[in-house]
């Protein structure tokens, strides 16, 4: 690369990555088709003042969330990461902090087993990231396959993030663990391909709230899912209605058959630390003439709520 202050920063980058940036200096990348299995892409923007707000967390935690946010895509498909690529739009007030930011996305890809192959920057007045990501399913959970009579089941536990959210808003300092679920998230992979391999019909991470990624699950599958809110899994001191509306979890929603579940159930303990949930369950009918029986608000819209930080 030529000498410049754009090419300075691409050296800095790759000097902070190391060995889990590769290949790098071409126009695109180059990678080989997968020996077996699907290949699954996605892409996710975090943008300054729409995802996060600087004040909230620091410069590193704003590269684990902008790595997360696209990872988690993948989990929900099943998948895990092979390559990832990074768009960067900079303002000046983020040169400096931009190593830090990509320090905390580089832990996270380091983590996932994946490679950096490629991106972009640019100058701008709003500092965002647009994160690529390449994977590869041995079987994919689509949205639209979700079956009448299929338990509803969901990862972890619901509301940190909201909860998180609305103190920053009234001027409190969060609770640790829900700023840790807000500022730190963990990409469910390896449930993921559980989930997939235990024979889920319709996944989903939770990014919206589950209230709104429920009707997405719904409308793709034509099918109502009816959850109960009293079993629904919250977090240590969260109100059960933060929970159904809480959104940036990347916790996974999925809908399988019962006897499935009830295997996968038994040897929970050696895929995840975290709980795994029934719901509710799968009833006949569309979501737009039965939306009742999902609990809470439609979820979070970009271009309905644009003041919104979600």
């Amino acid at each position: 690369m030529r000498e410049g202050a754009e090419f300075d920063t691409i050296r800095a980058l790759m000097a902070r990555w190391g060995d889990l940036a590769v290949d790098i200096g071409d126009d695109a990348a180059v990678l080989a088709p997968p020996a077996d299995g699907t290949r699954v892409v996605s892409v996710d923007a975090c943008v300054e003042d729409v995802h996060f707000r600087r004040s909230w967390i620091s410069a590193r935690e704003v590269g684990v969330r902008a790595a997360v946010a696209a990872l988690s895509d993948l989990a929900a498909m099943g998948a895990r990461a092979e390559s990832v690529l990074i768009a960067f739009v900079i303002p000046e007030a983020w040169r400096e902090q931009l190593t830090d930011v990509a320090d905390g996305m580089g832990a996270v890809i380091r983590e996932a087993g994946a490679r950096i192959v490629g991106g972009n920057l640019s100058r701008g007045t709003v500092f965002s990231i647009t994160t690529t990501v390449i994977g590869r399913a041995r079987r994919v959970v689509p949205r639209s396959g979700a079956r009448v009579g299929d338990l509803v089941v969901v990862t972890g536990l619901l509301g940190g993030p909201g909860a998180a959210i609305q103190a920053w808003e009234a001027g409190e300092t969060p609770a640790a663990w829900s700023r840790g679920r807000f500022a730190a998230p963990a990409p469910r992979w390896a449930e993921g391909e559980a989930l997939a391999a235990a024979g889920a019909t319709a996944m989903i991470d939770i990014s919206d709230g589950l209230s709104g990624d429920a009707r997405h699950l719904e409308a793709a599958s034509g099918v109502r899912l009816v959850l109960d809110a009293a079993r629904i899994p919250v977090g240590p001191d969260i109100a059960p209605v933060v929970a159904v509306q809480s959104g940036e979890e990347y916790e996974l929603l999925a809908c399988m058959p019962a006897s499935e579940y009830e295997r996968l159930a038994d040897g929970w303990a050696t895929v995840s630390a975290v709980p795994l949930t029934v719901v509710g369950v799968v009833r006949a009918g569309h979501e737009e003439a039965t939306s009742a029986s999902t609990p809470g608000p439609r979820g979070f819209d970009h271009f309905a709520s644009p003041k919104t930080v979600r």
